[in-house]
């Protein structure tokens, strides 16, 4: 009776401890919503090859939005919107947290993501985070547990990902980033570390090419310099609502996805921009006509033809 007594008694302390966890997680990626000055910093570190050239350093700035656009116990998502001068909105990055989620996807090369299950025991207490360009279209997702002592609230996981934004039109000469990333709370905000792998990949393996350090500060600023943010986001949610729910019927079937990001000289985000300006301009919104439209506007830069045929 006494060993049942202790082993109840465990079982309840750990319910107990992952609740509070739980609870701790969670207010950690909630931190990160606000209005920010942000930084970018990238340096490049090292390379193999003594004969390497290393690339300048790239240093950026920009004031951005991050808030939830939707939570439940297990899922938070998170929108970036970028303000440009006073007036001037672009929509940004994603970053969906989901808790112990088994379904990834994996980014390969080539814009190709595979599909990968995990097991509920490997990501036991773990968040998922899945990261979204622009256009809500893949980027990376990585899984840890959040970490909460002496003091500090952070998470760090590994994931392989495509070329960043500020290279993947100016650097062919490699075509897989493997990112160690580090989001951190802190008092002025927060900070995205980045310690960065460039690989050439091919069918022969991984060859590293370079390695960069990655510094992103998020401080926090008076929340009315993002109003211009949240009145453009009340005007055009809507429509972006029908994006996701579009790319949700294509990840619902656990199968890889691969995509042509460029189709008759526009690229996806440019045709899914401007499918918005045209919705939206058509009001009454409506939400059928707009996931029509949408569906066929993604369907153009799909190679995957068994994604293409569960879209009819």
């Amino acid at each position: 009776m006494k060993k049942v007594m202790i082993g109840l008694l465990l079982i309840s302390t750990t319910v107990a401890y992952g609740q509070k966890q739980k609870k701790e997680d969670i207010a950690a990626i909630k931190a990160m919503c606000g209005c920010y000055d942000i930084r970018f910093n990238f340096a490049e570190t090292f390379a193999p090859d003594k004969d390497y050239e290393f690339h300048e350093n790239y240093t950026s700035g920009a004031l951005e939005y991050v808030f939830p656009i939707s939570e439940d116990k297990d899922k938070i998502v998170l929108q970036h919107l970028l303000v440009i001068g006073d007036t001037m909105i672009i929509k940004h990055w994603r970053q969906d947290w989901l808790y112990e989620n088994t379904d990834f996807y994996v980014f390969d090369k080539e814009n190709t993501w595979k599909y990968v299950s995990k097991t509920p025991a490997e990501v036991k207490g773990q968040w998922t985070q899945k990261v979204y360009q622009v256009d809500d279209s893949p980027r990376y997702e990585g899984s840890a547990t959040w970490v909460h002592v002496d003091g500090k609230d952070y998470w760090e996981s590994k994931a392989d990902a495509p070329l960043p934004r500020r290279e993947f039109s100016k650097r062919k000469d490699y075509n897989v980033m493997t990112r160690v990333n580090r989001q951190e709370i802190t008092d002025y905000g927060w900070v995205h570390e980045q310690d960065n792998d460039k690989i050439i990949r091919s069918e022969d393996g991984d060859i590293l090419l370079a390695q960069e350090k990655g510094w992103n500060t998020y401080t926090k600023t008076d929340d009315s310099k993002c109003d211009v943010a949240k009145a453009w986001w009340d005007t055009n949610q809507a429509y972006w609502a029908d994006v996701r729910l579009v790319w949700d019927e294509l990840f619902a079937q656990n199968k890889t996805l691969a995509i042509n990001m460029k189709v008759d000289d526009k690229i996806m985000f440019q045709r899914l921009f401007a499918l918005e300006k045209e919705m939206i301009a058509a009001q009454p919104y409506d939400s059928g006509v707009a996931q029509s439209k949408i569906k066929e506007a993604i369907q153009k830069h799909l190679k995957s033809d068994q994604m293409l045929t569960s879209l009819k």
